[in-house]
């Protein structure tokens, strides 16, 4: 029997209700301006990794490239079936030939996943040398359990932030963290697995106001990698 994903309970809340919270056109934690800025105009398959619903297919086309998308959430991925072509797949464990994907992306899913450290080194392995990966996700230093963002203007942040864990703690009953939980990684340990795959930061961003929601890497891939 296939394993059950964390997304396939919620997928439909996720696709009718979560998303239509953000009005289209606007991007108020900066993950269309990151992908645009980061990942840039290109051609060839750009992979994205945890490809949920499908929603950045269109952002990632619109750079020329031909997006392609995997997840482990089989009821996720029914509802990007007609956004872009998928596979499901384990992050960690690609069907996709070493060295033959120019660009990958991975938006707002590493703290969904258990071992990233792993799927940065997976990510490694698919790329060419000189390749790129795209990192956006949640902003390890102001987001996670350790966080309470009920105040929209401040933000209290409590211990728990040099703790790698995983949490359902959430200040929120509105979002996706209290339903399947979230995986913090300090900053140091998220850059050093970069390091550790072979990938090579170059560029750097955040988003969202008045402190950062979001933390976004392009990184190369070495030719040593």
């Amino acid at each position: 029997m296939a394993p059950t994903a964390a997304y396939d309970e919620i997928a439909d809340w996720y696709e009718q209700e979560f998303l239509p919270k953000t009005q289209p056109g606007t991007d108020p934690i900066g993950i269309v301006a990151e992908l645009r800025s980061l990942l840039g105009n290109g051609a060839g398959t750009c992979l994205e990794i945890g490809c949920g619903t499908g929603v950045w297919a269109s952002e990632v086309r619109e750079l020329g490239w031909n997006p392609v998308g995997i997840d482990i959430s089989a009821a996720m991925l029914r509802h990007a079936a007609g956004r872009l072509p998928i596979t499901r797949a384990d992050a960690t464990r690609l069907p996709i030939a070493g060295g033959s994907l120019r660009a990958v992306v991975s938006i707002m899913v590493h703290t969904d996943m258990p071992d990233y450290p792993a799927v940065l080194r997976e990510a490694a392995r698919v790329l060419r040398p000189d390749g790129v990966l795209v990192h956006i996700g949640v902003h390890p230093c102001f987001r996670g359990g350790f966080a309470d963002h009920s105040d929209r203007e401040a933000a209290i942040i409590r211990p728990g932030y040099l703790n790698g864990h995983w949490t359902k703690a959430s200040y929120t009953d509105q979002g996706v963290r209290d339903k399947v939980g979230a995986t913090h990684v300090p900053l140091p340990s998220l850059l050093h697995a970069f390091l550790d795959a072979g990938l090579v930061p170059e560029r750097f961003a955040e988003g969202g106001e008045p402190l950062p929601t979001t933390l976004a890497i392009r990184a190369r891939k070495t030719n040593l990698a």
